[in-house]
């Protein structure tokens, strides 16, 4: 795991925009990034759990973040073009952009999956994020230094058996990541990869719902990783994936 240890302004004047801010990693690194100075924006589908996090960064004096309600289920092109036109308006840029929202569809063999669920699976997991990261290319490249995280798994580079939705959709979002990495090479925006490995998420007891979540690392654990490709310590970093539980 990576012993990254930032500076305490090493986020200082980024505007940063996480997506499924509500909870989990993503509630996590929306609370990371704003100790360490950025402006967060907080995106996701339950107003209740965005105010939550909203409230407790605000509390801790950390700068204060905005809020967008936003279903990456049902939301259009139109949607995330006015986002990216409002972040534009009221930032100026996007340092940052971390894609974190997922959703797991059915664990079951592949002849069993329902064209609903793997087409619910794919519009979250890929085609909303596909739509969402298009419109947002205007504001990140205003910034001189952005960086573009996406959401990966271990089931993302190397398929498993029963996981069929949930994998096809991350070796989709690897490959989104790698297309975007290599056309913005040359450029200020940087679009790595995360696998943020076995974490005591709500996701990941409805997978494993007969494990002992104690064993597993909290999101608190991982965020070093999330804080160095964020900060611009990472700035040569283009077009990989990176284990935040990395197997010794």
């Amino acid at each position: 795991m990576l012993k990254f240890v930032p500076a305490k302004n090493a986020l200082q004047n980024k505007t940063i925009l996480i997506t499924g801010a509500g909870s989990g990693i993503g509630k996590t690194a929306a609370i990371e990034f704003a100790k360490y100075g950025a402006t967060v924006i907080l995106l996701g589908r339950t107003v209740k759990k965005l105010e939550s996090v909203y409230d407790e960064i605000v509390n801790a004096g950390f700068p204060e973040p905005a809020i967008v309600p936003l279903d990456m289920q049902g939301a259009t092109k139109k949607h995330y073009q006015d986002m990216a036109d409002t972040i534009t308006n009221q930032f100026g840029k996007l340092d940052g952009l971390l894609q974190n929202a997922s959703i797991l569809g059915h664990l079951e063999p592949f002849k069993q999956i329902d064209e609903d669920i793997f087409n619910q699976v794919m519009q979250v997991n890929v085609t909303s994020q596909f739509l969402m990261t298009q419109a947002l290319l205007k504001p990140l490249e205003l910034a001189p230094n952005a960086s573009v995280i996406f959401t990966t798994s271990t089931v993302g580079s190397q398929g498993r058996a029963y996981w069929g939705s949930y994998s096809i959709s991350k070796f989709a979002t690897e490959g989104m990541m790698q297309v975007l990495a290599d056309e913005y090479a040359e450029t200020s925006i940087r679009f790595n990869c995360i696998n943020p490995g076995a974490t005591r998420t709500s996701m990941r007891a409805k997978a494993f719902p007969a494990e002992d979540a104690s064993t597993l690392k909290t999101p608190q654990e991982i965020m070093p990783l999330y804080l160095y490709l964020m900060s611009d310590e990472s700035s040569k970093e283009n077009g990989n994936t990176f284990a935040a539980q990395p197997k010794s």
